[in-house]
């Protein structure tokens, strides 16, 4: 990052008058442009206000903008243009300096209260000199990147350019010691001299301490807690996992009852190892596609949380019968987001302090599309004090705009509320001694690009491209499906109902703005068979446009398999050829993440992708020429065969094996708990356990979680018996075994299970 005096300066200056050469107005205002750009100020010229406009969305390194009321033919209608201009502008950034310019004598009719409001500064063009105008302008942006750059990163930006020497930790004294090795050399041009200059030690006072959160760290960290809607805020450097470990940390203690959501991140089950703390857990439905569900509401009231207590054998160990903690996925992978603020009414009756895991929806809080499903709503003050305290932790790298490992933890005290002294303590134990701060400014950054009306702004493009791209292609295979084709299907309802005027529409000819703007469109309403949740309340449960999958055909609508179908793995394994990575592949749905970084071409590229599939599985392409790194992996196994042969065997095995069935039986019910996640834990790690194999597993305590991915959920957790050898856990490992041994290089893969000679094996307690 750069100092303020030293950021090159952009100024966007929208006026006809560009063109010209003789006229008054146009050596007026070319002598404005010349004179900034001797104070080193580029500027960007634009002839028109449609110009401008594009100028302004597609460039956010414009820092300021110079805009001609009189523009055009100065009448109503080019003054509503240059209104259209400012609006949207103030949309997407309400600090960048404006200023307005006109001549007294040109001005058609007076200014709007407005458009006064919207802009900064007036320019009377025919009056100041241009040198005294180039002046105010270059104050202006002085004023505007002084109040840019959030508390650390301007810290930072600060202590990169007193280019200090020292005699302190990292050894590499800013990237110096990289240049004397040529690979170092390497790695330092990579990244550049500002990356290395900006690592330092934890002796730099001037930064602030990330463990004691003082000076302008402590500052950046109460600079998010504005921007998130919490009391407290604190920034972590190694993940999410992290950040659930040290509010688990905090909250429970050995031998103390946890509700936890069994649809949970493998950081929750580490959270009981270390705390020692009992798991009763919440289970989430799971529909015909394997898309793991909400929690249905019936299981957050308190007589059904206190029979769940008292069902399971190891709550008489309990401290209390009172659970101390809760945690709930919100929203989860596949994008289902709960009425949290219902959630939290019902949990609150039965527990004090209550997770919400968002670690893939950190962007909830900045669009009306998720109002009151999210954790930190509102302002942390309009919260009643005797409500629970409620933990928010969101993956900043996800899907906002920081480095990977970043995340946060938002705190909103209430009853049970961990006075700071306490919390941080656990926090400590999760934190390094030798932070990077260049981790600490993007998730600084991360929370400055949300805050005021970028926001909206950045959020709803990415809705409003996630949605394009649906629709393209439910165009594609209603087009299709009328010449009597196959193709994918985009997982959403496919009718919705406009609730102003209750006009129903096929979800590809809904107008886009509804869709982008109406959170029905996206509710899981009972009775709709899209979905497969039908149990559920209408409203719980809302299907986030930006997590977008779409569904290859051969599920039928009453849960069972098709003769024919479409292996998304082998989908998968082609998109990957062509340099497409989903985030996730079930065996009927492939998952793609939309977020601020997601364009037009890139989406575009992708259904073309999904064509150039279809056009060869149907022309049965051989391997050899469409999955040539599939076939070197097993030449032997797949020598001559073609996309749709191999697509067929796979579809064959899939309806043989009941894959999808044993994996519902596996995630419908809960393994027996013999012992917490801690006594596993502790007896791996003591060595008190033996690698067992799959035919030898029936009735085994396990030590580790085994969680098949997808859909990345524990199946048996720490301590639990693993069941009878005919029974849906142990059954469902040996298809996944067989289905690795029958497709090499399309092996599922199963954390907590150790693979040898084509056999899982696992760690049980000694028997």
């Amino acid at each position: 990052m750069a100092s303020s005096n030293s950021i090159p300066s952009r100024v966007l200056c929208v006026d006809g008058d560009l063109a010209g050469e003789s006229s008054t107005a146009s050596r007026r205002i070319r002598a404005i442009v010349d004179a900034l750009r001797e104070h080193g100020v580029e500027v960007i010229e634009s002839l028109s206000y449609e110009d401008g406009l594009a100028n302004l969305v597609s460039d956010t390194a414009i820092h300021c903008l110079l805009l001609d009321w009189s523009l055009g033919a100065n009448d109503e209608g080019s003054h509503a243009a240059a209104t259209d201009l400012l609006r949207k502008l103030r949309k997407r950034n309400e600090a960048m300096p404006v200023f307005l310019m006109a001549d007294r004598k040109a001005l058609s009719g007076p200014m709007t209260v407005e458009v006064a409001s919207l802009a900064d500064e007036f320019i009377w063009t025919l009056e100041d000199s241009p040198a005294f105008i180039a002046r105010r302008v270059e104050a202006a942006l002085d004023r505007y990147f002084d109040g840019l750059l959030p508390p650390f990163a301007r810290a930072l930006v600060n202590y990169n350019r007193d280019a200090e020497y020292s005699w302190a930790a990292p050894g590499h004294q800013g990237g110096v010691a990289f240049t004397k090795s040529p690979i170092g050399r390497l790695f330092h041009d990579a990244y550049g001299e500002t990356l290395f200059r900006t690592d330092m030690g934890i002796e730099r006072g001037a930064l602030g301490s990330l463990l004691s959160h003082s000076g302008p760290i402590g500052e950046s960290e109460q600079y998010a807690a504005r921007v998130f809607g919490s009391d407290r805020s604190y920034s972590v450097l190694n993940g999410t996992s992290a950040s659930n470990r040290t509010i688990m940390s905090a909250c429970i203690g050995e031998q103390q009852i946890a509700l936890c959501d069994r649809n949970c991140h493998k950081s929750i089950e580490q959270g009981l190892a270390i705390t020692g703390g009992i798991p009763v857990f919440l289970q989430a439905g799971r529909n015909r596609y394997g898309v793991i569900g909400p929690i249905h509401p019936d299981q957050m009231t308190p007589a059904a949380i206190a029979a769940k207590i008292a069902a399971n054998p190891l709550a008489a160990q309990a401290k209390s019968q009172r659970a101390v903690y809760s945690v709930v996925t919100n929203c989860t992978y596949d994008g289902m987001c709960y009425d949290a603020k219902s959630a939290e009414a019902l949990l609150g009756q039965s527990v004090d302090r209550i997770h919400f895991d968002e670690a893939w929806y950190g962007y909830a809080r900045f669009n009306p599309m998720y109002r009151d499903r999210y954790a930190m709503r509102g302002a942390a003050s309009s919260h009643a004090d005797d409500g629970p305290t409620v933990y928010a932790t969101h993956s900043t790298h996800k899907l906002l705009a920081a480095l990977s490992q970043t995340s946060f933890i938002h705190v909103r005290d209430g009853r049970g509320a961990i006075d700071h002294g306490r919390f941080n303590e656990a926090y400590g134990a999760q934190a390094s001694t030798s932070p990077l701060y260049a981790l600490i400014a993007s998730n600084e950054v991360a929370a400055a690009m949300m805050a005021g009306p970028s926001g909206e702004a950045l959020t709803q493009d990415v809705i409003d491209e996630a949605i394009a791209c649906r629709q393209a292609v439910a165009q594609v295979q209603r087009e299709l499906a009328a010449k009597g084709e196959w193709f994918f299907t985009p997982w959403n309802a496919p009718e919705v109902t406009d609730p102003a005027t209750g006009v129903r529409y096929a979800f590809a000819d809904a107008p886009a703005d509804l869709l982008a703007h109406e959170p029905s469109c996206w509710v899981l309403h009972p009775g709709e068979s899209w979905h497969g949740f039908d149990a559920l309340p209408d409203g719980w449960c809302l299907l986030d446009p930006i997590k977008f999958a779409v569904v290859a055909p051969g599920m039928q609508a009453d849960g069972q398999l098709a003769e024919q179908g479409i292996p998304c793995d082998l989908v998968t394994a082609y998109l990957g050829q062509h340099g497409i990575v989903p985030s996730r592949t079930t065996a009927h749905m492939v998952l793609f993440l939309f977020s601020m970084g997601v364009t037009k071409g890139k989406w575009g590229t992708l259904i073309n992708a999904l064509l150039d599939f279809k056009r060869d599985y149907d022309a049965n392409k051989p391997l050899a020429e469409v999955l040539p790194r599939v076939l070197a992996a097993a030449p032997a196994r797949y020598a001559g065969m073609g996309l749709k042969d191999l697509g067929d065997q796979m579809w064959a095995e899939l309806r043989a094996g009941r894959m999808g069935h044993w994996e519902a039986e596996a995630y419908a019910q809960l393994p027996k708990p013999v012992c917490t996640p801690r006594v596993a834990f502790q007896a791996l790690m003591a060595g008190e356990v033996e690698l067992v194999p799959l035919n030898e597993m029936a009735n085994r305590v396990v030590t580790v979680g085994v969680i098949p991915y997808p859909p990345g959920i524990p199946i048996v957790m720490p301590g639990e018996n693993i069941g009878p050898a005919d029974g849906a856990w142990i059954s469902y490992l040996r298809v996944l075994q067989h289905w690795a041994e029958a497709f090499p290089g399309f092996a599922k893969e199963v954390e907590g299970t150790i693979e040898k000679d084509g056999v899982y094996s696992v760690y049980c307690l000694k028997s």
